[in-house]
């Protein structure tokens, strides 16, 4: 509930800033293409984009790799609480997640479809990042109804699909890291008697 409000409250704040991108056409270049709306959604997310996201806000950090193994195909993507706990439902799979956050973050990348991902090691810092993930895919869809709107359902699906396609590639480009985060292991006290020992010879 905390996470839609903040992705509601930041598309209203962000509503105003929307371009169209015909207002910087010419009358005879009212006929936009595909490519074209995607290419103008992708330079008005900039680095509110999702994969602008993990490339900044979540690789930066020590991360563990997490296979999702969400299909490209377009599937329901569902956060349930059960009786065994929080569950990610990707169309017909169900997966146990540890809590909300971590399911909300997952939930994400599923609907983008992803492969294998990166997840924050600090289980603390999953939930806000999971509130910009979000806040970027409801921004995401509000340009794409923005600049649909009157237009054909083949050409909004064709812009919804190259959207997710050029995601998935990039954050696949970006990489997930290393199965296993990786800790600094040379302690105060190492470091110390290793200072020692240089002080002595």
């Amino acid at each position: 509930m905390r996470g839609r409000s903040q992705a509601h409250k930041f598309i209203m704040q962000s509503k105003p800033d929307i371009e169209h991108i015909t207002d910087r056409l010419g009358k005879s270049a009212r006929a936009v293409r595909a490519e074209d709306i995607v290419a103008e959604i992708t330079r008005q997310l900039d680095d509110r984009s999702i994969p602008a996201i993990y490339r900044n806000q979540i690789l930066t950090q020590r991360t563990r790799q997490y296979e999702l193994r969400a299909p490209a195909k377009k599937l329901r993507v569902e956060v349930l609480h059960t009786l065994l706990g929080i569950e990610l439902k990707i169309g017909n799979r169900r997966l146990l997640c540890p809590d909300l956050a971590t399911a909300r973050y997952l939930a994400v990348f599923a609907r983008v479809g992803c492969e294998v991902i990166a997840v924050p090691y600090d289980i603390t810092k999953i939930s806000w990042i999971a509130d910009e993930l979000e806040s970027s895919w409801q921004r995401m869809m509000l340009l794409v109804d923005h600049f649909t709107d009157g237009r054909s359902a083949r050409l909004r699906n064709a812009i919804h699909r190259r959207l997710l396609d050029q995601a998935r590639a990039e954050i696949a480009e970006l990489g997930a890291g290393s199965k296993f985060p990786e800790f600094n292991t040379r302690t105060r006290q190492t470091t110390n008697r290793t200072d020692a020992r240089r002080g002595t010879t």
